[in-house]
């Protein structure tokens, strides 16, 4: 063996204690190392090193796409020539939710792994130095950014060496980084205006045990603050995606996507994927699908329409329909003379009554949608405002099946006395009458089927609002072509009641699921304002159903109806969401600067100053919480306070020497300029009484 391989041989051996990282570097509550794997480079092979990041307990770092807020980390390396790093390989990121806000980041030990290609012509016996800089920010409830130094140190040998004290922990990351996706799953996206409908389908069946499926935009394309709705069948999952405001629209999307329980049978839970993205609505149907994350074997398009037929012949059994059916059925006989012909005849229009109604209110939905409503279902349930207006509505009808208040009992007495005029005219609008009678005894028997239709192709759509009418036709149909059989119906009687009053609760529980949907869209004073709303609906049902009935007096009927109908429309306005549109008492921000506080201190004007950043979620919160009460809001425009705002989403030398000025190094940092007083900081975590409890002298 030579000299220089001898010696090579012997640094090599030497090396975990002469060579390696320099050291843990802290920045504040990060602490940040540059480690590898090996003892030494081998010339021409890659090697694999890692920024090894420590966190402060409760402190995190963000994900290479923070989420909502945040900023990812990054390496900016200084390699000697002939050497090139790859991209950082991030390890799969945690979701935090900070007042609604979602980002994706790490909090403990994490290693990101980066590979490193070397050059053939190194000479062994030589060391080698690998330098970097990194930058992060680390928040908890504030943001800093932080910046450290960090280098490795190896030698050049023949051989990598037997290992580090972090080649176990290295190991360990590098099989935890997500795989590709197996050849059996295909992934295509399809965009509809700011609508994206992920589609992945496989070719054997899915693991009916998967669930909570969620993709991570790792490009910032994809609204991360938004919940993903998936449809599901045996080999097959639909998700809902919300493109941002902001983001270029790329050819492909790239990420991960989890499914919790794995995808398929025994397998991954987290895949990284890239997939194209197809401008148009995507194919028509999910063979065997059902809504949601939960496991299932799935509904398929044949199996819709027999729950839609089902679904409109129960419509039968409610009590303001099926009192009337033989009575119908006896009227046919009698306009027609017995002659069975005409009395079938009558059946017939009487049907073709309801199928008019259900192709008129399926077209209505369709213009809708086509306009731009987005009514397929789940996607409206972004509109908080579409939402509450279903919740009201839900819960009207809830209250009248559970008999607080009577709703159709008029249309039945229109409905008798169009029959009574006789002929087929009569007869058709019985039909529509019908239809409008059972219509608020709907949605707890057609709720499935009601939400393939709103969310089908026009074709699809219409066909099931038919198989909807002829369920609902279908006892008419028959009788009149068998009128005898009317004797085998059962007795009317107070079953129908309890069975009416029972499917009440089906009702309740999808107000109570369109009420959670709501508090995830709507900020806390808003959401209390429309509990309240809620009851005030309820209330107008009651004074209706108690004062409002025929047992009262002409006079108490309708002072009731007004009570409730004022009450109705009160709590409706008084609980309807916010649509976004900005406030008339908006704040206005200036930018801050020394020279504009001293300008306004000489003003004798008071000031709020808020240091801020995009990537700060905590100051985000804040924002949400003070200046989203319109009492702050009031209370800035009527006492004249001046408001500035320092941005310090990119590095600011003034900011940071205002905030150092002040023993801060992070933010939110908000100060309060009274006149004649010292500026008053306030706490990283502001309420709206924090905020008007500090300008309170200003009322004095």
């Amino acid at each position: 063996m030579s000299p220089a391989r001898v010696l090579a041989f012997v640094l090599a051996s030497l090396a975990p204690a002469l060579w390696g990282a320099t050291g843990p570097v802290r920045d504040q509550h990060v602490e940040v190392e540059l480690v590898s794997d090996v003892t030494a480079i081998v010339p021409g092979r890659a090697l694999t090193v890692a920024l090894r990041v420590n966190h402060d307990e409760h402190w995190h770092t963000y994900w290479k796409n923070p989420g909502d807020a945040g900023l990812q980390t990054e390496l900016a390396w200084n390699l000697p020539q002939g050497f090139s790093a790859g991209p950082i390989r991030w390890p799969v990121p945690e979701i935090t939710d900070t007042s609604g806000l979602k980002t994706y980041g790490y909090g403990g030990v994490i290693y990101l792994l980066v590979d490193i290609a070397t050059p053939a012509n190194l000479q062994a016996g030589t060391t080698v130095t690998l330098n970097a800089t990194a930058t992060w920010l680390m928040c908890k409830e504030a943001c800093i950014p932080g910046e450290a130094a960090v280098s490795l140190e190896l030698p050049v040998a023949s051989e990598q060496g037997a290992g580090t004290r972090w080649s176990a922990d290295i190991a360990k990351a590098r099989a935890a980084l997500p795989p590709p996706p197996p050849a059996e799953l295909s992934l295509k996206a399809y965009r509809n205006g700011k609508d994206i409908t992920l589609v992945i389908d496989s070719s054997r069946h899915m693991n009916p045990a998967a669930r909570d499926f969620y993709f991570f935009d790792d490009q910032g394309f994809v609204e991360a603050g938004l919940d993903q709705p998936a449809e599901r069948s045996a080999r097959q999952v639909k998700m809902g995606l919300v493109e941002t405001d902001y983001a270029k629209r790329p050819a492909k999307l790239s990420g991960l996507l989890r499914a919790e329980g794995g995808w398929l049978a025994g397998g991954t839970e987290i895949f990284e994927v890239s997939f194209d993205v197809i401008d148009g609505a995507p194919p028509a149907a999910v063979a065997g699908t059902t809504s949601g994350d939960g496991a299932g074997t799935g509904v398929s398009f044949g199996k819709v329409l027999v729950l839609a037929f089902l679904g409109g012949l129960i419509l039968n059994l409610m009590p303001c329909v099926f009192p009337v059916i033989g009575i119908k059925i006896m009227g046919f006989v009698n306009q027609a003379g017995e002659a069975r012909g005409r009395v079938v005849m009558h059946g017939l229009v009487f049907t073709a009554g309801v199928l008019v109604s259900f192709w008129i209110l399926s077209g209505l939905l369709l213009v809708l949608r086509s306009g731009g409503a987005e009514l397929g279902w789940g996607f409206q349930l972004q509109s908080p405002v579409f939402v509450y207006v279903l919740t009201v509505l839900l819960l009207v009808f809830g209250l009248s099946m559970s008999g607080v208040f009577e709703i159709g009992g008029s249309l039945i007495g229109a409905g008798a006395g169009l029959q009574a005029k006789g002929g087929f005219g009569g007869t058709f609008f019985s039909g529509v009458l019908a239809t409008v009678v059972a219509t608020p005894c709907a949605a707890p028997m057609l709720a499935p089927a009601l939400g393939a239709a709103l969310s089908l192709p026009a074709f699809e759509s219409i066909v099931t609002f038919t198989m909807i009418a002829l369920g609902l036709a279908a006892p008419y149909l028959l009788l009149s072509a068998f009128p005898a059989a009317i004797r085998m119906l059962p007795r009317p009687g107070a079953w129908m009641e309890t069975f009416k009053q029972a499917m009440a609760f089906l009702l309740y529980g999808t107000v109570a699921y369109l009420v959670w949907v709501l508090a995830a869209q709507v900020d806390g004073d808003g959401f209390l304002s429309l509990l309240f709303g809620l009851v005030a609906v309820g209330v107008a049902g009651w004074v209706l159903g108690h004062w409002g009935t025929l047992s009262r007096t002409r006079g108490v009927r309708r002072t009731a109806q007004v009570v409730a109908a004022l009450l109705l429309v009160g709590g409706f306005v008084y609980g309807m969401p916010e649509t976004g549109e900005p406030a008339p008492d908006e704040i206005v921000w200036e930018p801050w600067s020394a020279a504009r506080v001293a300008e306004l201190v000489k003003e004798g004007r008071p000031i709020y100053v808020d240091f801020t950043a995009r990537w700060c979620v905590t100051c985000q919160a804040n924002k949400k919480l003070v200046f989203g009460s319109s009492e702050v809001r009031e209370f800035f425009r009527e006492h004249r306070i001046a408001t500035l705002r320092g941005d310090w989403t990119n590095r600011d030398g003034a900011i940071t020497a205002e905030l150092a000025r002040w023993n801060r190094s992070a933010v939110p940092f908000n100060l309060a300029y009274l006149p004649g007083a010292e500026p008053k900081p306030l706490p990283e975590v502001l309420t709206a009484g924090i905020v008007l409890e500090v300008f309170a002298p200003l009322t004095k």
